[in-house]
């Protein structure tokens, strides 16, 4: 039972630390920052596209990378439990704030699945950040602009990157 409950609080402490990268903003502001000035889009869409990009990217990472592993599935469902908990907060908050009922998880779901349709799309793609990288410009308002397109890029490979990482790390058997 004590094995059980230390396995446990292992997948929970590693849920509380993806979950906090993903909803963290310093890489956000870090890319909004390097937005040349010149890119021909809504630099709040940009944003606000950059968060939810960032948080199904750790959602997917956990599942592409512990493809194999016997905790991918709980930690998938602690996860996603964690950010639809976040999800309701920030939605009761905005429907305070603008007075519009939105539903910030129905976002992210709709967000993930178009992301891996496009995927699903392009096989050929020999890197999802190249798939990735125009859907999240078109997502923007912009499919034809490079620099929206290579921002949601960066966005995925460093979130990506930075998830690999992290698993290779804490060794979660």
């Amino acid at each position: 039972m004590k094995h059980s409950e230390e396995k446990k609080s292992e997948i929970e402490k590693v849920r509380d630390d993806l979950f906090n990268f993903a909803i963290d903003r310093e890489d956000i502001k870090w890319l909004m920052e390097r937005l040349p000035k010149e890119a021909d889009i809504k630099r709040s869409t940009v944003e606000y596209e950059l968060q939810i990009l960032k948080i199904i990217s750790v959602g997917w990472s956990i599942s592409y990378y512990l493809e194999n592993n016997s905790h991918k599935n709980p930690l998938l469902e602690l996860f996603w439990m964690a950010i639809f908990e976040f999800s309701q907060q920030l939605s009761t908050t905005t429907e305070l704030m603008i007075g519009q009922d939105i539903d910030y998880f129905q976002i992210l779901q709709g967000r993930l699945d178009m992301y891996v349709d496009a995927m699903a799309q392009n096989p050929e793609a020999s890197e999802p950040s190249t798939v990735i990288g125009p859907e999240f410009a078109k997502t923007c308002g912009n499919a034809d602009d490079i620099f929206t397109f290579m921002t949601g890029s960066k966005m995925f490979l460093s979130t990506i990157g930075q998830v690999k990482e992290y698993l290779e790390t804490i060794h979660l058997r």
